[in-house]
């Protein structure tokens, strides 16, 4: 039987630090290579900020706090996924980012929002813009 396919939901957490956003190098999924959030799937029946705390928490190990919604995205380009993606923005509140999923990242580090690494993830780049223009809703046809 052919698994049907369906959008899956995806939670993103730019995290901000002193002016500066906490950013990993991907490995071994989608946009393998390119920079982004701490983030990954939402879980059956749990909130948007127990997934960011967990997501945050599994991959870099930092606690975080005053976590906010930041915008909506209908992510198509890393077709065949497809995400409805969640973007949330919360503060450092303690801890040193440290690689703890090896398989997924291969580093974390504070960056400039008007300095960053690249690639970067397409989520990464729609938040930091969403940022700086106040923005909280992209659908597909804003993101060709």
């Amino acid at each position: 039987m052919i698994e049907q396919q369906r959008p899956k939901v995806g939670v993103g957490v730019m995290i901000l630090k002193g002016g500066k956003i906490l950013l990993g190098k991907r490995k071994g999924s989608h946009g393998e290579g390119e920079f982004a959030f701490p983030g990954g799937h939402l879980e059956y029946m749990e909130s948007f900020a127990d997934c960011a705390r967990r997501e945050v928490s599994e991959e870099c190990g930092i606690e975080i706090e005053n976590i906010r919604f930041q915008y909506l995205a209908n992510i198509t380009k890393y077709a065949p996924k497809h995400y409805a993606h969640i973007g949330l923005m919360a503060d450092w509140k303690s801890g040193e980012p440290k690689v703890l999923e090896p398989e997924k990242a291969e580093l974390w580090g504070w960056y400039d929002m008007d300095n960053l690494p690249q690639p970067i993830f397409e989520m990464c780049k729609l938040a930091v813009q969403c940022y700086k223009t106040g923005k909280n809703y992209l659908d597909v046809s804003d993101l060709k």
